[in-house]
């Protein structure tokens, strides 16, 4: 059996986080051909309640392979490592950047409010989180959001040693544990739910997406990616905008 993995935004949403017409009646022809359809993407959980109901998914591999669901449970949690969250909220305080701590039911911040919170959790369509600088203390964090430019990387990059960061937006990097990605949330789904390697498809446009891209059966770019992902893909399908997700599927015979 055939299993698709969709990333959120730049290849389900548009560049506008919304649903192409093409992409819905998409999903539905996968399910209809008895493909399975789950989601592979670096938001929370919390995040893309409402898609997975819109689009009828109940797989997925979250906060960039930390959190797997599989038909509705949870098979998987990777928390970061609270010993150096600690350590990480220490100097996010001390150079003024803020950072976001993120379960798989709700964020919290560690200032009342901040602009680059604002606007980068503003283009995912979300509010800046209330603050809570103790959230991590006793819940397990699946990720965490640092805000600051790239500039500012190099206070934080290579420093710790169970954390890598992926950054997503111009204000803000993700904060994951070493060894965690989507391309290892997915292993460990199709190894519980019995599929091969060679029978997966993944669709993804940003830099999260490049281990994913490089490890599925096979791995698809949008149209709109950059040419720093495009290269890991064994196909580049067409943008968002341009029923990029129907024409990818067509081609390789799935819908």
């Amino acid at each position: 059996m055939k299993i698709v993995f969709f990333d959120i935004d730049g290849t389900l949403l548009d560049h506008d986080k919304k649903l192409p017409d093409s992409t819905k009646a998409a999903i539905k022809k996968l399910q209809e051909n008895d493909v399975f359809v789950a989601i592979s993407t670096g938001r929370a959980p919390f995040m893309f309640e409402h898609l997975r109901e819109e689009l009828d998914i109940d797989t997925f591999v979250s906060y960039n392979g930390q959190f797997v669901v599989f038909q509705g449970e949870a098979i998987y949690k990777n928390p970061l490592s609270r010993e150096q969250l600690k350590q990480l909220h220490g100097d996010a305080e001390t150079n003024n950047t803020p950072i976001v701590f993120m379960n798989d039911k709700t964020m919290k911040a560690n200032v009342r409010h901040d602009e680059r919170i604002e606007i980068s959790l503003g283009t995912l369509h979300f509010p800046h989180p209330e603050k809570d600088e103790t959230f991590y203390h006793d819940r397990d964090i699946y990720q965490s959001l640092l805000f600051c430019n790239e500039n500012e990387e190099s206070k934080y990059v290579g420093k710790y040693e169970k954390f890598r960061f992926i950054r997503w937006h111009e204000y803000s990097m993700d904060v994951l544990p070493v060894g965690g990605s989507k391309a290892e949330g997915i292993r460990i789904l199709i190894e519980k739910a019995g599929f091969a390697m060679e029978d997966v498809y993944a669709f993804g446009d940003g830099l999260n997406d490049i281990e994913m891209l490089e490890t599925a059966g096979t791995g698809i770019a949008m149209g709109n990616a950059t040419e720093a992902v495009k290269k890991f893909a064994n196909h580049v399908t067409d943008d968002v905008d341009n029923d990029g997700i129907y024409n990818g599927l067509k081609h390789f015979g799935l819908i």
